[in-house]
Formats: C-alpha cells, structure tokens, sequence
C-alpha cells in the first residue's frame, strides 16, 4: 500500500505509550519526501488501518522522511548508503569491538565492510545478521 503512493517504506516503529500508542512509519525515495508525499501515504495508512483496525486502542499516525541521520536496518538500506559513514553496534564482539564508525566500502549479501581508518588494513567486515543497531553519520 506505501508502494503504491510512490515512495518506499523505509521503517516501521510503533511504541505504547500512556493514553495510547504511536505508529511511526518512516517513508524515502531517492529523490527526497516531501511534505506531500508524507500527507498521501497518512491518507491512504490512515483508510486501511480504519477498514482492518490491526492496532488495538487508541494511537497517533505519524508518517515522515528517515532524515539524514537515519536508521539502516537491511541490505537494501546499507547498499543504498555505500561511500557514507555510519556507525555500527554488533551483538557480540567482532575483532574485539562492538561499536565502529566507518565509511561502508562494500557491501554483499550476508556482510557489509566498512572503512574505519586510512590505511589499506583499516577495514572491517560486519555480518549483517551481527548488527544491533546501525545509523547514517551526517558529514
């Protein structure tokens, strides 16, 4: 359904709160969003989940870009960000470390490498299955 309005849905967060929970979806194209295409996709969001109603209570929608410091979560989303820097925290230890900014030289189908210095040396490959927790850098 947010294919359908032209943009791709970049994530999905929905958090409880007190008096209601709220929907975050985050939305992107490459092009950039724009206020209008946050206003399209809430329209057509807002008329499913009122059909299905799939989130029990009450909640707030909220429908807008990822931003420039934004959350990279699969292979699509590091592949789209090759030559950015990022920083990235790994469930367990790799080469000793679970926290690495670096600029992401490669990227494959189960790992992503990344540029964490200035000599040839200077790299590290991070299985994607082994991120916790991933983030654009803004420069």
């Amino acid at each position: 359904m947010v294919r359908a309005t032209g943009v791709e849905l970049w994530e999905l967060e929905f958090s409880s709160r007190a008096g209601g929970g709220l929907l975050r979806i985050y939305i992107d194209r490459p092009e950039g969003i724009t206020v209008d295409d946050c206003a399209r996709v809430s329209h057509a969001v807002s008329a499913v989940l009122e059909t299905d109603d799939p989130v029990p209570g009450q909640y707030t929608l909220e429908v807008s870009s990822p931003g420039l410091d934004r959350v990279l979560r699969t292979r699509e989303h590091f592949a789209r960000f090759v030559n950015a820097v990022v920083r990235v925290e790994t469930k367990t230890p790799i080469e000793g470390r679970k926290r690495y900014t670096g600029r992401v030289s490669k990227v494959s189908d189960a790992d992503i490498e990344l540029r964490v210095g200035e000599g040839a040396d200077d790299r590290v490959v991070i299985p994607l299955s082994a991120v916790h927790r991933a983030r654009v850098i803004s420069e």
